[in-house]
């Protein structure tokens, strides 16, 4: 028996030593927020007197199996009820709940107070894509994974931060009060930063709050925490933390440039594309927002997501198609993109899935078509 405990504490410091070589932790990260460590302190602290009270209870029942073993000659006592006793252990323990809620108490009322935030972000979740939306800043944009479609498809190596990768990050400022607004499109998500100590449910038709205040610069990742369907892998939150002036720059030059994409995007509507512009804008489109349901090759998933190639959509009248990729479908996984992608981006999209994998209808949508669609259809 000697030999097996000896063995056994040999493997286990061993595996330890192999770990930690590793980069893997043992415990929770402190994170960049007040919050965040008074978590980790809240955890350290339950975990020691969780220790001592394992100790303590451990210690004495071993010394009594010891102390009081049979070729000892200790005899069994036969007693019951004391009241001393039963007191001692009914306010014992009371005590130690008593020392363990006061600073858990204390450290989630701080979590909940979102008071006096000098920034609102509301956060939207969808499958599978964030939506951030700058209160009062006139900035809005969606948050999508970048993760190449071969590096998930194991035609390449994976990457250092392999599905915790978006193309637009969200943008904070170190040293200020950012309180969230976390709302769904669709089913329940759950937005995740554990530098942050953040994770909030967003459901749909409901409004949580959460706040942080970052203390350092530099870029902190999360994902959806929320089991929301086949994409919820491929959900990551990147957001960049940036002094403040740094973050005013960046607030300030990407309202500017979204106020002339809207003004480029009137001008476009006198334009038309060719139809090799309107296929590689189209399937640039197509692979970074619908391929996720209706697979890259358009084939969909039999049973869960309807094909594209030869649909009756993809393959109908373009008033139809029109309708089904602007306003979705009700009670489906199928979102409106009306509110997602430029006109431009649209019409290249459907052009793309009229024309992709042998469908061949040979028409193009244009962006004034979708204008004119849009204008044209009561919401």
């Amino acid at each position: 028996m000697k030999r097996v405990l000896i063995t056994l504490s040999i493997f286990l410091c061993a595996w330890s030593g192999v770990a930690l070589g590793n980069g893997m932790r043992f415990n929770m990260t402190e994170g960049v927020s007040a919050v965040s460590r008074n978590v980790y302190d809240l955890h350290m602290t339950i975990l020691i007197i969780c220790a001592l009270i394992g100790l303590v209870v451990f210690g004495v029942m071993f010394w009594a199996i010891w102390h009081h073993r049979q070729d000892k000659g200790a005899k069994a006592a036969h007693f019951h009820e004391s009241t001393r006793v039963e007191i001692l252990w009914t306010l014992i323990p009371f005590l130690i709940l008593i020392g363990m809620a006061i600073p858990a108490t204390r450290t989630l009322i701080a979590m909940e107070d979102t008071t006096d935030a000098d920034l609102t972000v509301q956060i939207t979740g969808s499958q599978w894509k964030w939506h951030y939306r700058y209160f009062d800043d006139g900035v809005e944009y969606y948050s999508l994974l970048a993760t190449p479609q071969a590096q998930i498809d194991n035609k390449r190596n994976k990457g250092e931060n392999y599905l915790l990768e978006v193309d637009r990050p969200l943008v904070l400022p170190t040293g200020k009060k950012v309180r969230f607004l976390i709302t769904s499109q669709d089913v329940i998500h759950s937005w995740w930063v554990p530098a942050f100590a953040v994770k909030k449910d967003a459901n749909p038709g409901f409004i949580n709050e959460a706040w942080t205040r970052i203390d350092q610069p530099g870029i902190y990742r999360g994902q959806c925490a929320e089991l929301c369907g086949k994409g919820h892998g491929f959900m990551p939150i990147v957001v960049i933390a940036k002094p403040e002036d740094e973050f005013n720059q960046w607030l300030s030059k990407t309202r500017t440039e979204q106020l002339a994409a809207k003004e480029q995007e009137q001008k476009l509507l006198a334009m038309t594309m060719s139809r090799d512009e309107l296929m590689k804008l189209g399937e640039k489109i197509y692979l970074g927002h619908c391929a996720a349901c209706h697979m890259a090759n358009g084939a969909g998933v039999p049973g869960a997501f309807p094909a594209l190639k030869g649909s009756p959509i993809a393959m109908g009248p373009k008033a139809d198609h029109l309708e089904r990729v602007l306003h979705g479908k009700p009670g489906t996984a199928m979102q409106a993109f009306v509110n997602q992608l430029s006109l431009q981006e649209l019409s290249a999209v459907i052009t793309y899935e009229r024309n992709a994998w042998g469908n061949n209808k040979g028409d193009e949508v244009q962006a004034k078509d979708v204008d004119a669609f849009l204008k044209g259809k009561t919401r």
